[in-house]
């Protein structure tokens, strides 16, 4: 899994690659500002002009080589260098004396009073002011560039982070202060605050530029964030044997669906089956039974007696894994029920939708809740389990509070998924698009999720896997239909092809 670094630990990564690889400071510099170059030059035809703002940092250094090479492309180019305390990186310093042999760039050294240049729609601001070091919120005459250019109408294009924006936790940042990107191109990793969804409107579409760093490995670089690659999906996923039967793939129970909810039931069924689970017992009230067999005639039902919602709990020893919540209501006896379930069942469970209503209600129940069993809230969700919080870096933590202390994994749905573990590890996912936010594809999840389960991977395992895929399955929905068109039911139809792209 690639990790995500703290700004101090993109630094040491840095100096790690300079003295290791050996490659001078300058070289490194040029290959960053190479690879940003190169996707400009993809994006953006010679027509339109490149306005370039520059701080005094290396920051500023890769921006004036991004100039000049630019220009040498033949663009026209304007760059801004901002050294208003007389005092820039040596690098900084270096490809400012470069430019002298670049005269076509129209280069301007701001000492102190600045005059902003006409900015128009056509063109394309280049935004090299701070990079990942900065520590504190942009004031004074920086934050007057960053507004002028965020009231410009041009296309802004951030090198490594915008502006004003830091790395991790921007709780007591200025957010008016931060320069609105509409790309970022960010070198080595995303940063963590770009998987925040307050910062979406800063970082604009995030692009990735591979620098080849050499990372030591070791505990300076040690880090609770990572991101899922599709080569981790690969090596997890397991050959399924010749000489199988169903009983190896494990049988799942799934409880699910009072009156009037069947769909819920039906959709975490669908999307269990289709994950290759062996088999799958449903319970569910008298009133689901005729639709669930017809819509998955591969399910067992076990019926919930004189009711219309979960009432009575039951023996699971008999199955491989169990998921409860989604469409179970919150009625009085299902909560009794609910609770009696967790005191009886042993090994872990998965838990979604009213189950973690009901745990929000009543957060006595948690400590109930079996090691190592799996929560999928979405945000509203996690709100009920962890309380209030004034950001989504502030939200994380609570959550690793929350999971370390139940020794629970919890899945934070959303845009970039994110798996806290136990340990206080936090695993964000990268598939998945906004065409999956529609009714039932968090039943659907709960569904994949309980079918690795039952086929006897471990909890990690099981999150990562159905995280992943569930994501990766709206991709290939989206794509084939549209984000606008995509329904819970398409990702289950389209589980298919994302088992082939990864097997393949």
């Amino acid at each position: 899994m690639k990790k995500i670094l703290t700004s101090a630990q993109i630094h040491l990564v840095d100096a790690h690659t300079i003295q290791t690889e050996p490659i001078s400071s300058l070289d490194l510099m040029e290959r960053a500002a190479q690879g940003v170059t190169n996707r400009l030059a993809e994006l953006f035809h010679k027509d339109r002009r490149i306005i370039v703002f520059a701080g005094p940092g290396n920051n500023g250094g890769d921006a004036i080589a991004v100039a000049r090479q630019m220009s040498l492309l033949g663009y026209r180019v304007s760059a801004y260098l901002f050294n208003v305390s007389d005092n820039i990186s040596a690098d900084c310093q270096a490809n400012k004396n470069r430019m002298r042999h670049c005269p076509a760039v129209d280069f301007h050294e701001i000492t102190s009073d600045f005059v902003p240049p006409q900015i128009a729609k056509e063109d394309v601001v280049i935004d090299g002011l701070f990079g990942t070091g900065l520590s504190r919120p942009l004031t004074g005459g920086f934050a007057a560039v960053v507004k002028y250019i965020n009231s410009a109408e041009a296309t802004v294009v951030s090198i490594d982070i915008p502006s004003g924006l830091m790395t991790e936790d921007n709780a007591s940042n200025l957010m008016n202060h931060i320069v609105q990107a509409d790309y970022t191109f960010t070198f080595g990793q995303p940063k963590l605050a770009f998987l925040f969804a307050e910062n979406e409107s800063y970082v604009g579409r995030v692009e990735v530029i591979n620098l080849s760093l050499i990372d030591p490995d070791n505990a300076s670089t040690a880090t609770p964030y990572y991101i899922i690659e599709q080569a981790d999906v690969v090596r997890m996923l397991k050959t399924r044997p010749r000489f199988s039967h169903k009983g190896t793939f494990g049988h799942a129970c799934l409880i699910a669906g009072k009156q009037g909810m069947a769909g819920a039931a039906i959709l975490a069924s669908r999307a269990c089956m289709r994950s290759g689970a062996g088999k799958l017992t449903v319970h569910t009230p008298q009133a689901n039974v005729l639709p669930l067999q017809i819509s998955i005639p591969e399910a067992i039902l076990h019926i919930e007696p004189n009711a219309d919602t979960f009432t009575k709990p039951f023996e699971t020893t008999a199955y491989n894994a169990v998921a409860v919540g989604p469409g179970i209501g919150l009625d009085d006896a299902t909560v009794r029920a609910l609770s009696q379930q967790l005191h009886y069942h042993r090994g872990p469970l998965v838990m979604d939708a009213d189950a973690l209503n009901i745990l929000a209600m009543h957060p006595s129940m948690m400590e109930q809740i079996p090691p190592d069993s799996i929560l999928t809230p979405h945000k509203k969700e996690l709100r009920g389990l962890i309380g209030a919080s004034a950001n989504s870096f502030e939200e994380l933590q609570l959550t690793r509070k929350l999971a370390q202390q139940l020794r629970i994994y919890i899945i934070i749905k959303g845009a970039n998924s994110a798996i806290v573990t136990p340990d206080g590890d936090v695993i964000y996912n990268t598939t998945g698009n906004p065409g999956m936010a529609t009714a039932g594809s968090g039943d659907v999840l709960t569904g994949i999720i309980l079918s690795f389960l039952a086929q006897d991977y471990s909890s990690l395992q099981a999150s990562i896997l159905g995280t992943y895929l569930h994501g990766l399955a709206g991709d290939i929905a989206s794509k084939n239909l549209s984000e606008d068109s995509v329904i819970a039911s398409d990702i289950i139809d389209h589980m298919p092809q994302a088992f082939r792209m990864i097997e393949g």
